[in-house]
């Protein structure tokens, strides 16, 4: 395959905050004769700092890193190196395209795709295109989801949602584990602010 003289040399930042998963995308990648360098960083704190110095052109962030979000580590991220494209990874299921963009994101990718894919995308998204997994809704969540999270907004607690609601507290948790997955985050008030971004709360 021809490989255009813009896309030799490319660097490419790996933020994820398990080892195993880090090893193996950065051994993908180095594979490809367009990877010039292909970095590591496991926390939004160091990934910052290597698109700092570095200013990789594209970055794959994992939407659960550790206790950060990954959608306001992409934020972060263009704060300091505008230019760097970013590409949200999660092995959680598939979030809404909505989600991705708000927070700058040039798209979102499985850790569940083929190694083909995976390549196919960096390599996408390092021309400028968009890529996504496949999610038909604007939002990713379900009406008893939406119900759950508007209660959550308010500040009520799981046993207040859930009579409320007439479910039971594993139910409602449920629901909120669904919401904290589906929107890339880990609790209450960036489900809240992150809906209220993305204008889904009801």
């Amino acid at each position: 395959m021809f490989v255009s003289t813009e896309q030799r040399g490319l660097r490419v930042l790996v933020v994820d905050d398990h080892d195993v998963v880090q090893w193996g995308f950065r051994l993908l990648l180095e594979r490809q004769s367009w990877v010039e360098r292909c970095l590591a960083a496991s926390s939004g704190a160091e990934a910052v700092e290597v698109c700092r110095k570095v200013r990789p052109e594209v970055a794959l962030v994992d939407m659960l890193l550790g206790s950060e979000s990954g959608a306001e580590v992409c934020e972060e991220i263009h704060q300091v190196s505008p230019d760097t494209r970013v590409l949200l990874i999660s092995g959680a299921g598939v979030i809404s395209p909505n989600v991705a963009r708000t927070a700058g994101a040039a798209g979102f990718i499985s850790k569940d795709w083929s190694a083909v894919d995976v390549v196919r995308a960096v390599r996408r998204v390092s021309q400028g295109h968009e890529v996504f997994a496949e999610a038909p809704l604007d939002s990713p969540l379900s009406e008893r989801e939406q119900e759950v999270l508007s209660l959550i907004a308010t500040g009520s607690t799981n046993k207040e949602i859930a009579g409320q609601l007439h479910l039971s507290p594993h139910t409602v948790k449920e629901h909120t584990s669904a919401i904290y997955r589906k929107l890339g985050v880990r609790n209450r008030a960036e489900a809240t602010r992150q809906a209220q971004r993305l204008k889904i709360l009801v």
